[in-house]
């Protein structure tokens, strides 16, 4: 229980601003000022800590030819699964919306400019002055600075140790910083909260069932079936086995923890029974734990589901749904080793797609709903990505050759 302590206390703040707001009406929107403090707050916060923290983790990464294999494997590997997954939920969203029949008045995004799709790549990526970098407006394009400067760093060597321990004090300092302003989440959400069903109603909470319920079916037919289809591409029936025969120990922890660091240690030792090299599964688990959430990728897609049918826009076309499954997996990124991670990765969506701040605690929401699941499929999917990047590096037979190995040394 004390793993769920916090998401506990936000899950009741809402609960109880949701009852604030049904008993008090439109009198309850007194409290927005009280959310208020707490959005201003997380939006302040938000560049300088994704700067810090994608910039240390690539400018403190060692690299040997061995090394630089595991890393680009691990990180295909990654992008595999992520786009998996968010074509996954794409599809259940479509089949089943989330919001469907709910629509709130709040201010919706404005329709985007037509401009070119080479424009609108230049302009996503890009910007014309250093100092727009430090407005939340221009995100993708300060994540694309932070992870060219972690690379200048790392590639520069012992003349760029300086930097990277700076990079790294300031990213333990943002974290320190987010953790202190999340003392205040409860009052900050419970208030937005009463201020929201104050004024729309109990029709806001009931679609949260809705969604809840849709995210835990999916999440656990993806543990299920993707997983053992991920497992078999690493080495067929024998790794299919392999891996569900060490899977109790990770999936209980991850739900029991509700963290993915904390289930680092037992991913380990269930990759080692695996089979796995200590080389490639100390090197991906750990880094699966910041980079690599599948969960959270299936909750991107929901949130950014739930969000367009409450502000009653277009979930369909080519252009919008390639958005959404790219966000999505930057969500998944973005959310890493980040104290709270959650709700910087629900700011990148309202950022990217326009929505306003009060679209925040609407998805927040949804994070600390779908948590439990969402954990263990971010948790779980380090040990099958670890085995296909066996797979990758050291050829089909690794798994026969690990047998191989394990049964002369008994001998």
């Amino acid at each position: 229980m004390k793993a769920y302590r916090f998401p506990l206390i936000l899950l009741s703040s809402v609960l109880i601003g949701g009852i604030i707001g049904l008993v008090f009406g439109e009198k309850a929107t007194l409290l927005k000022p009280f959310g208020d403090l707490f959005l201003n707050a997380m939006f302040t916060v938000v560049v300088p800590l994704v700067f810090f923290t994608i910039a240390s983790s690539i400018a403190n990464m060692g690299g040997t030819k061995r090394l630089g294999k595991i890393m680009g494997s691990m990180l295909g590997v990654f992008l595999f699964t992520g786009l998996i997954a968010a074509l996954y939920m794409v599809v259940v969203v479509k089949i089943i919306p989330p919001a469907q029949g709910v629509s709130l008045q709040l201010e919706k995004p404005e329709a985007l400019e037509d401009v070119t799709l080479a424009d609108q790549i230049v302009s996503t990526f890009t910007v014309p002055d250093f100092v727009e970098l430090f407005s939340r407006n221009n995100m993708l394009a300060m994540i694309v600075f932070s992870v060219l400067v972690g690379l200048s760093v790392s590639m520069i060597g012992e003349k760029g140790k300086p930097f990277a321990s700076f990079l790294a004090s300031g990213s333990e300092v943002l974290m320190k910083l987010v953790s202190l302003i999340m003392y205040y989440a409860p009052i900050g959400l419970g208030a937005y909260f009463a201020t929201l069903v104050g004024e729309y109603g109990p029709m806001l909470l009931g679609t949260y069932f809705k969604a809840g319920v849709m995210y835990y079916v999916s999440a656990f037919l993806y543990f299920v079936i993707a997983f053992t289809i991920y497992a078999f591409m690493s080495g067929k029936k024998q790794a299919v086995t392999v891996f569900w025969k060490n899977m109790l120990s990770p999936t209980v922890t991850s739900l029991a923890t509700c963290s993915s660091a904390a289930s680092i240690p037992v991913n380990l030792e269930a990759t080692r029974k695996m089979g796995v090299s200590a080389d490639i599964r100390e090197t991906t688990v750990p880094l699966g734990a910041a980079l690599h959430k599948d969960g959270s990728v299936l909750g991107g897609v929901l949130k950014i589901a739930f969000l367009f049918g409450i502000f009653e826009m277009n979930f369909s076309g080519f252009g919008t749904l390639t958005s959404v499954v790219l966000v999505a997996i930057l969500v998944g990124t973005v959310m890493g080793a980040i104290p709270s991670g959650g709700m910087i990765g629900e700011m990148l969506i309202l950022t990217l797609y326009g929505f306003p701040p009060e679209a925040l605690p609407i998805i927040a929401a949804i994070s600390t709903i779908i948590d439990p699941p969402a954990t263990m499929l971010n948790a779980t999917g380090d040990n099958v990505s670890s085995m296909m990047v066996s797979r990758l590096v050291e050829g089909k037979d690794w798994l026969k050759k690990k047998s191989a190995e394990l049964s002369s040394k008994i001998a």
